[in-house]
């Protein structure tokens, strides 16, 4: 009997400490329903490992405000895109750049220092830093005043892909014509939706189609840092009407994605120098992680770009956008998930590596 006993007491004993133990995990966790009861479409988390990566994001202390002077003008030239704000702004401006993308506060990552005015070098090259930034204050201004419906009143600044750093986290290349990444520049439609059994031409799904879609969501849940349900309704992936808000956020994100990569980052194939460019000589492009980075909202939703107005695109930053926005600041949920951003006159994107098969890029 003792024999028996003892072994069960230690069985109780474990039980117990499991219990405990799970007691305590549960207590350090949130779950929060985003969608429809007994749906499972709720997200976990762990509050240790939630504030672990909220701490872990170091941001830059806002540089003291420039005041109300009025903007310019501005006593430099070849100024070409901040010329609408004050000097005190520019040279805050330009302080919180060099930190933002050079992580060094030198002026010289992007200017002859010679010549500030120059876009070439002492040896007459190009300075593509320098090309390559003006461009990205553009799209900068372009994603805070016309993409409002999917940065919001949060926005973004060259801290949220850069950090500190030259080059961009994600950053992506082509490497053959079925990358999922394509998604994010010129393969729209990453629904797999069978209606009859037999594939015929006017049903294309396949298995091959649906792996190729699940691992594009693979990539952007992530990206992220959520499941499938902070975006979709598990019952009804496919419906619209049965998904959570993020659903129409996210979309916003791709067509914002698709904009920034072909209008901006694709043509800038010719700018940068061999060193800079994939191997089969395209220019860097963008995706989800890029600013993202592992979090929900980039930065923990850290509101970076209300204290520079050189990055707005808009005339103040807690007011209502441009009246005159493209149908991107619309907030109904789109008919038709595989349409593509409305862009007029976008420069075509480098040459790029083609399917040898149909069907296989969605």
């Amino acid at each position: 009997m003792t024999r028996i006993l003892r072994p069960m007491a230690a069985l109780a004993v474990l039980g117990a400490a499991l219990l405990v133990s799970g007691c305590r995990f549960f207590k350090d966790v949130d779950a929060v329903q985003v969608g429809y009861r007994g749906t499972a479409m709720e997200q976990t988390y762990r509050h240790d490992n939630l504030m672990a990566k909220v701490d872990s994001i170091k941001l830059p202390t806002p540089l003291p405000p420039a005041g109300a002077s009025p903007p310019g003008p501005l006593p430099w030239k070849n100024v070409q895109v901040l010329n609408d704000i004050s000097v005190a702004e520019f040279n805050r401006t330009m302080i919180a750049f060099s930190t933002w993308v050079a992580g060094t506060g030198n002026c010289a990552y992007c200017h002859n220092v010679a010549n500030f005015a120059s876009d070439t070098a002492n040896d007459g090259k190009p300075l593509y830093t320098k090309l390559v930034a003006r461009r990205m204050i553009q799209m900068n201004r372009n994603i805070n005043g016309n993409w409002y419906a999917h940065v919001k009143n949060t926005g973004v600044t060259c801290y949220t892909c850069h950090r500190g750093k030259p080059l961009p986290q994600g950053l992506w290349f082509y490497t053959n014509g079925f990358q999922l990444q394509r998604h994010y520049l010129d393969r729209d439609g990453a629904r797999v939706v069978s209606a009859t059994m037999e594939p015929s031409n006017q049903n294309r799904s396949s298995v091959k189609q649906t792996e190729w879609t699940y691992a594009l969501m693979i990539n952007m849940s992530q990206s992220l840092g959520v499941n499938c349900t902070y975006c979709h309704n598990s019952r009804q992936f496919a419906s619209w009407d049965q998904a959570p808000p993020a659903r129409v956020t996210a979309y916003y994100g791709i067509l914002m994605a698709r904009e920034l990569n072909t209008q901006y980052l694709a043509p800038l194939q010719t700018v940068f120098p061999a060193s800079r460019l994939g191997k089969m000589g395209d220019a860097p492009k963008l995706q989800c992680v890029t600013c993202h980075g592992g979090a929900y909202k980039p930065l923990y939703a850290a509101k970076m770009a209300k204290h520079y107005p050189a990055v707005w695109g808009r005339p103040s930053w807690e007011g209502v956008p441009f009246a005159s926005l493209t149908p991107t600041d619309s907030t109904a949920a789109p008919a038709d998930s595989t349409a593509k951003a409305t862009t007029s006159a976008a420069p075509a994107a480098p040459a790029a590596p083609a399917p040898t098969k149909p069907g296989g890029t969605h």
